[in-house]
């Protein structure tokens, strides 16, 4: 049965010099949908969600403020492009072969993602930034088949991947702006590991193309969308969703000669908050626009951050919270992010939930929003969160299913069920050393942990709870089977 649509009205006011009130935008059935995706953030870098952190997000605490703090949301994987695959299709990336983003891309034909969702909902549906998720690559100077504009945007402004994996050039639609015909070295930073700092590797570049200024650049972009949606005649205004991925703070980190020195975790807290200062100039938009009371606006990160042990000692920032590992482990620093729901009206101001949820729920999520229903087939792992958000979901009720997700750089499989979390594997499955452990003879093979107990994953009970290691292989099995591998 399809969800009553349940109109959510609000008046979207035109720029200063066109606010005659035959001008004023009517009601409209659906709700703005932004959602805003940083790069490498931990959980523990927001003070919203962590108080002891060194770092001022004063942009991203008022969403929290605003709307909904979810204390337990994960990506699909701990890495850059399965959580992005899993955001866009509402597909655990394991059903995939995420490898192939380098010349191919990963979102089939046809398959309903998101944007398309949303388009055929009436939708204009804009992106701008990261995409990482591939094309058909022929050449640099030919056109970019099976990004953004094919799988369900009318618009495009970004690029390929990450500003550290070449080549580097901004992509409009599915063209290259320039192609990257110019060439720039390897760079690092004195005092940090190989892969922190201001590190990008070597490769081509678009002439002109500076990488500190991408972030800006991005925000530039964004702010241009929402302009022209509130330039939109009334009669003619659909309602927008924008995906602004930014491609920060991950690597380089680059702040502006004005947040530099600003943090108390060196230059990637300095980063962060240039990132911070970039949301907020997209919510002053929104607000200078009159949206933000008709915008469910949606804020998270895509992985965990890469922040070592020994950055924690040097500044005593800890970026995933206190949570165990970073980017690309199976432990909870790897994939736990911050997330935020803000939507006037709907959502309440200042809640906080604990329901378990995964990035791939978007996709149902806007569905129910829409009053409509997925089509057949479509995000077989994706789950409405619209209760939780509208506070009629018991706390003590989970919204959703196990989540299984994959490591980011072993085959380390997790399934998170209830309190109890499982891995595969000894080590952390990821970038933390060791990513693998040999099982000693009698020892055990795996990990396993009641996350209610123990959120430090310090205590291994996969000897002492047999029974519970089996029932959430048994569930892990049943997901892993239960679409085809596509």
């Amino acid at each position: 049965m399809k969800r009553p649509l349940t109109l959510f009205t609000a008046l979207l006011l035109f720029p200063p010099g066109a606010l005659h009130a035959a001008d004023r935008p009517q009601p409209q059935a659906n709700p703005n949908i932004v959602i805003i995706l940083v790069d490498d953030m931990g959980y523990g870098d927001p003070a919203c969600c962590n108080p002891q952190s060194k770092i001022a997000t004063p942009n991203i605490d008022r969403l929290a403020r605003e709307g909904m703090r979810f204390t337990d949301a994960h990506a699909p994987g701990p890495l850059c492009h399965p959580s992005r695959y899993g955001l866009m299709t509402g597909r655990y990336p394991f059903r995939t072969d995420i490898t192939r983003w380098p010349t191919q891309p990963l979102i089939e034909k046809g398959q309903v993602t998101i944007a398309s969702l949303l388009r055929d909902q009436g939708y204009h549906t804009a992106m701008v930034g990261k995409w990482h998720l591939g094309f058909r690559e022929n050449g640099y100077d030919q056109p970019l088949p099976g990004g953004p504009v094919d799988c369900g945007f009318d618009s495009f402004f970004g690029l390929r991947a990450s500003t550290d994996i070449p080549p580097y050039f901004y992509i409009r639609g599915n063209r290259a702006v320039k192609p990257p015909t110019d060439h720039i070295a390897e760079n690092h930073s004195a005092g940090w590991a190989p892969t922190q700092g201001a590190f990008w590797r070597e490769g081509g570049i678009a002439p002109g193309l500076a990488l500190a200024e991408v972030l800006p650049k991005f925000t530039d972009e964004a702010c241009a969308v929402i302009a022209a949606q509130a330039g939109q005649k009334p009669d003619a205004r659909r309602p927008l969703l924008l995906y602004l991925a930014y491609p920060a703070p991950h690597t380089p980190w680059l702040p502006a000669a004005e947040f530099a020195g600003k943090s108390g975790a060196g230059m990637y807290g300095d980063f962060v908050m240039m990132v911070d200062a970039q949301i907020g100039r997209v919510l002053a938009d929104l607000e200078r626009s009159d949206m933000m009371r008709d915008t469910l606006l949606v804020f998270a990160s895509d992985n965990g951050p890469a922040w070592h042990p020994a950055d924690v000692a040097r500044f005593g920032h800890r970026a995933a919270g206190g949570l165990r590992g970073m980017k690309a482990d199976a432990w909870e620093g790897g994939h736990r992010m911050p997330f935020i729901a803000r939507w006037p009206g709907r959502v309440k101001a200042g809640a906080v939930s604990d329901q378990t949820i995964c990035f791939t729920d978007l996709l149902a999520t806007f569905a129910d929003v829409c009053g409509t229903e997925l089509p057949a087939g479509a995000g077989p792992d994706s789950f409405s969160l619209l209760p939780v958000l509208e506070g009629r979901q018991p706390a003590g009720q989970p919204i959703r299913g196990p989540i299984v997700m994959q490591a980011g750089s072993s085959s380390a499989m997790m399934i998170r069920s209830g309190d109890w979390k499982l891995i595969t594997q000894l080590g952390s499955g990821g970038f933390t050393k060791p990513k693998t452990i040999k099982p000693e003879p009698g020892g055990p093979t795996g990990q396993l942990y009641n996350l209610r107990d123990d959120l430090t994953e310090s205590h291994n009970l996969y000897l002492e709870q047999p029974g519970i290691v089996a029932r959430l292989k048994a569930e892990m099995q049943q997901i892993l089977k239960s679409e085809p591998r596509r």
